[in-house]
């Protein structure tokens, strides 16, 4: 063990002995106060909007210090063969396999096109279920790149059957795309991809440039920048589940192994500073030997991936917390809301009951985080900033919108006409009133003989 990581102090929390404002600030993620960004945003989005591709090209120079041209913003046929060629055949078999896994669970997903349902006789009532015509997905590098989010927002696209499905990223200092990522999109059936990421990335396919098409929906992780630049374009295009900086709670009992829970804790950790991490246990056992094997684990990680995780790990938005007992760290995790929930139990099915919010629940100590990352099936991009309150993973309905439909026969309106006008009385509206009265008929019988 080097003194470098020996001397990082893992942040711990006693939660029985924080008082209020203590607890609620453990609540905090990185990306609730937005308004730095959001500032900056706005005049790269207006740049984009007034400047196309000459505005992508530039910040692609400016912010990605890649040498993007204006001429070179989508990827060819001859990128995709080249990325191909690039990508060990090893790793493309990999992703083939977690494709398959991807695509299997969401077109188990999927929803009847139609349905409906008699009310009364001669009453009918359902929705339409049709997919959303384009829809980004985006694709982050800054802090590595991610062939697995390709799968996860590209495969439920197409299965949802969205016509236009594109993807933007940002490109490399070499000027290209990730060749890993251009494979997993060809996998997944997506062949239109881009070079533009951050907020110029989102405004392009929400204005709409030379080359980049206008989207209806952007879906897809991002950094602070891609979160204040959806929040700043919703009027024009839909936002998608927000999906920010990385956060999970590896919640334990006394059961637990301290030094397995040590592992999964680490992994969210080590997406980039930014992210939040808790190991959340009752047990004193298991937060000491989560503690000490740590730093060991930082040790057969590299550099750069031992600063973010200490960053998380050793500040305001991570560590370990000790509760005084499993349905505190319950009350914890319920309030909190994590995108990644992992149990550490030998009975984890005992807790699945109790635990109302949170974007996944992984079961047990052979479920991490990573599993359901890469080669599970359900989708790993999913609610973060407390959203799992109330929203869900990103899944094939995501890419779908309902309509509802109708259909009256006479016998059923004759049925459904009186409570109408009375409620169309009740709330002064004249023409509602008149549509389902005696003028209806006299309207008919009117046209009848004409």
């Amino acid at each position: 063990m080097s003194g470098t990581t020996a001397s990082m102090k893992i942040s711990f929390y006693s939660y029985g002995s924080l008082d209020e404002s203590q607890k609620e600030a453990l609540l905090e993620r990185t990306e609730g106060d937005l308004s730095p960004f959001i500032e900056k945003v706005g005049p790269i989005i207006e740049a984009v909007r007034k400047q196309g591709d000459t505005a992508l090209a530039r910040f692609a120079n400016e912010f990605d210090k890649s040498p993007v041209t204006v001429d070179a913003i989508a990827a060819t046929p001859a990128d995709f063969d080249a990325a191909h060629d690039a990508v060990d055949s090893a790793l493309i078999e990999v992703m083939e396999f977690c494709s398959d896994n991807v695509r299997q669970f969401h077109e188990a997903q999927m929803p009847e096109s139609m349905w409906m349902k008699e009310m009364h006789p001669g009453v009918f009532a359902g929705e339409k279920i049709v997919p959303i015509q384009s829809v980004a997905c985006y694709v982050p590098r800054g802090k590595g790149s991610f062939p697995s989010v390709v799968m996860m927002t590209a495969i439920p696209a197409v299965v949802a059957g969205v016509p236009e499905p594109v993807i933007i990223t940002p490109p490399g200092p070499d000027g290209k795309i990730d060749a890993a990522t251009l494979v997993a999109a060809r996998i997944a059936g997506v062949e239109r991809v881009f070079k533009c990421g951050g907020a110029q990335g989102v405004a392009a396919v929400a204005y709409g440039t030379e080359t980049v098409p206008r989207c209806r929906k952007i879906v897809g992780p991002g950094s602070p920048w891609v979160v204040a630049a959806k929040r700043l374009l919703a009027d024009r295009l839909d936002p998608g589940p927000p999906a920010g900086p990385s956060e999970s709670i590896i919640l334990a009992d006394e059961t637990a192994n301290g030094r397995v829970a040590a592992l999964d804790l680490l992994i969210e950790s080590e997406h980039g500073p930014d992210s939040s991490a808790y190991l959340v246990t009752n047990s004193e056992a298991v937060a000491q030997a989560a503690m000490d094997a740590i730093p060991g684990y930082w040790e057969k990680m590299s550099a750069q991936r031992v600063e973010f995780s200490s960053t998380v790990l050793c500040g305001p938005r991570g560590g370990i917390i000790l509760t005084d007992t499993i349905e505190q760290a319950i009350d914890f995790v319920n309030a909190y809301a994590p995108e990644h929930l992992q149990v550490h139990a030998k009975e984890p099915h005992d807790y699945l009951g109790l635990i109302h919010n949170a974007g996944e629940i992984l079961l047990g100590e052979h479920t991490p985080i990573c599993i359901g990352n890469f080669t599970l099936g359900p989708n790993a991009v999913l609610p973060t900033n407390a959203s799992a309150h109330t929203r869900s993973p990103l899944g094939v309905h995501d890419y779908l919108k309902l309509m509802s439909i109708g259909h009256v026969t006479r016998k059923g309106y004759q049925k459904l006409a009186p409570y109408a006008r009375k409620m169309a009385l009740y709330e002064g509206f004249d023409a509602h009133a008149n549509a389902v009265s005696q003028m209806r008929t006299e309207a008919f019988e009117a046209g009848q003989s004409d």
